[in-house]
């Protein structure tokens, strides 16, 4: 695996464990509601994997907000 992609991966990216715990919502919630499977929400939720952009806009809307919501700001991160 190249080095570049573990950095990516390692990487927290995403904030959807954030925005599911602001929202009292659990990852088989959101699961349910996009037909997947919890272990890959879970995955998404650690930042272990990352969804499509595709897939970050349907959580976007199954949690009503904004997508830009579910990412971690490129200004701030190390």
């Amino acid at each position: 695996m190249p080095k570049t992609q573990n950095i990516l991966t390692s990487k927290e990216m995403n904030r959807i464990r954030v925005v599911l715990a602001e929202l009292n919502k659990k990852n088989k919630w959101l699961a349910d509601k996009l037909g997947k499977n919890q272990a890959t929400i879970s995955q998404w939720c650690n930042n272990a994997r990352q969804p499509s952009v595709e897939t970050l806009f349907d959580i976007a809307e199954a949690l009503d907000v904004d997508v830009r919501k579910l990412l971690v700001s490129s200004k701030y991160s190390d």
